[in-house]
């Protein structure tokens, strides 16, 4: 569900981010480039402690959020490690959307207009599906790591694959075979996630046919 819930609010973000980074408003380029080369520059763990230890320590400080609707999520670990992912994704994803949007050839965009698109109905019926089409590789790369990201959650007391592995191994004593178990489902997962992808690029590249 970690994984799930950040690649859908994390790929928003990202293209959000692209969006900005290609911006003409120099001072909304500037300031996604400042967001990017932080998250990007930075230790993931070291954010989610940031996050975690940081503003849930914040948080506590004001009794009108603890006794808000929204103190339950804002004391519950799990929101601060989907909210890290999500910022690290709209980082790193956000740059990779930003390269295939700036390799869609321009003569495709040329077209678009000459056909009465305006730019906005350029760039989401034309340039970004277009790039994403292109970034279908690398996005299955980003979604991979983004999976093995997640065992970083057990660092906060959230259970994941690896924090029940942690679990069992401390009930039973076993040290090997829990974690031998979440190596398997994790490549397991990896496999879907490719096939998933490969899928997708395949309907999405057209057949050539001999003539």
């Amino acid at each position: 569900m970690i994984l799930l819930i950040a690649s859908v609010f994390g790929f928003f973000l990202a293209v959000l981010v692209a969006l900005a980074r290609i911006s003409r408003n120099k001072v909304i380029a500037k300031l996604s480039l400042f967001y990017t080369s932080v998250t990007r520059g930075t230790p993931l763990l070291i954010q989610i402690y940031i996050f975690y230890y940081g503003l849930g320590s914040l948080f506590a400080q004001f009794p009108l959020i603890r006794g808000s609707f929204l103190w339950p999520y804002l004391r519950d670990g799990y929101w601060y490690i989907v909210f890290a992912l999500v910022v690290s994704v709209g980082a790193y994803v956000g740059e990779v959307i930003r390269g295939g949007l700036l390799a869609v050839p321009k003569g495709e965009m040329e077209a678009a207009s000459a056909f009465g698109m305006t730019p906005r109905q350029a760039l989401l019926r034309v340039r970004l599906p277009r790039a994403l089409r292109l970034l279908l590789p690398t996005l299955a790369g980003e979604t991979v790591m983004l999976l093995k990201s997640t065992a970083l959650a057990s660092t906060i007391a959230v259970i994941d694959l690896l924090g029940a592995a942690n679990v069992v191994r401390a009930q039973t004593l076993q040290v090997y075979e829990p974690l031998l178990l979440v190596a398997g489902v994790y490549v397991c997962l990896t496999f879907m996630i490719e096939a998933l992808f490969a899928f997708a690029e395949r309907r999405g590249t057209p057949i050539r046919r001999s003539a």
